[in-house]
């Protein structure tokens, strides 16, 4: 294999194979400077050693590994979280449960907070620092996981009470004001789980049952319990899925339920108040 022995050259080589954009985030990644670098000094040498570090990395992009696995960050509401194959890589869409959260609570709340599955702890990391007069706690049924989202959490100096638990099953407390959850939502065997970056996420935090909607009825099944009187519990969801998230709200016996819409207008979030 020839290894590349300026920028120019990297970039040369990783073109047609992956987008210009992500080649020159790579060799940020493994040069510690900005994109103008990459761009303005092509002649730049490489060593052998990062040279073959970028090539390593080229292997694994057109294989199809995500990026933010390969630079080990993702950015959520702002902040960048650290990422791997222990944990789902967190969307955009997600941080609608923020907006919500903010909208319902009101920035000097004191309520409680429970984020279900927490992965790399974006929901329960942001909502501590965004609502910091609240106690939040994470629970999440990996260890890995965990380990994830605590270190996110001490980096970015987020006061959360970490749990490892089944959904509700080691949560030692109640009185919970508002419950959040991005469970897995996506149907076993459906096709999109061996397509583009769903290939490389833990299968556990994606997929629930034959219809996608096992985890969320036991959460919506089991959140009455834990919740204050007027508590809220938002759920994230599939595209298709919110009629569905309605129907065993209500038949649950939660209160005004409703759905949110994204930045593309998909209903992705519902949400409704305790029975």
């Amino acid at each position: 294999m020839v290894l590349p022995t300026t920028l120019g050259a990297a970039q040369q080589l990783a073109r047609g194979r992956i987008p210009a954009s992500e080649a020159r985030m790579l060799l940020c990644h493994l040069l510690g400077c900005g994109a103008a670098q990459i761009s303005a000094y092509p002649e730049r040498p490489l060593t052998e050693a990062l040279a073959q570090s970028f090539m390593e990395l080229l292997a694994r992009r057109i294989a199809g590994e995500p990026m933010a696995y390969l630079l080990g960050v993702r950015e959520f509401y702002g902040r960048d979280f650290a990422v791997g194959p222990a944990v789902l890589i967190p969307r955009p869409d997600t941080e609608l449960i923020i907006e919500l959260a903010l909208e319902l609570l009101g920035r000097d709340t004191r309520a409680p907070i429970l984020d279900l599955g927490t992965g790399s702890g974006a929901l329960a990391v942001t909502l501590a620092l965004e609502l910091p007069t609240s106690q939040v706690m994470a629970v999440d049924f990996s260890a890995a996981a965990l380990d994830v989202a605590r270190h996110n959490g001490e980096r970015l100096g987020a006061r959360v009470a970490w749990r490892e638990s089944d959904w509700f099953t080691d949560v030692d407390a109640t009185g919970f004001g508002l419950i959040v959850s991005n469970p897995p939502y996506i149907a076993e065997g459906d096709p999109h789980l061996s397509q583009g970056d769903l290939r490389f996420e833990p299968p556990t935090a994606l997929a629930s049952g034959p219809d996608g909607l096992d985890d969320l009825r036991r959460i919506i099944h089991a959140a009455p319990g834990f919740l204050t009187d007027d508590g809220w519990l938002l759920l994230e969801h599939g595209y298709d899925q919110a009629g569905l998230v309605r129907d065993l709200l209500d038949q649950a016996g939660y209160r005004d339920i409703r759905s949110a819409r994204d930045l593309a207008s998909i209903e992705r979030v519902t949400l409704g108040r305790r029975p």
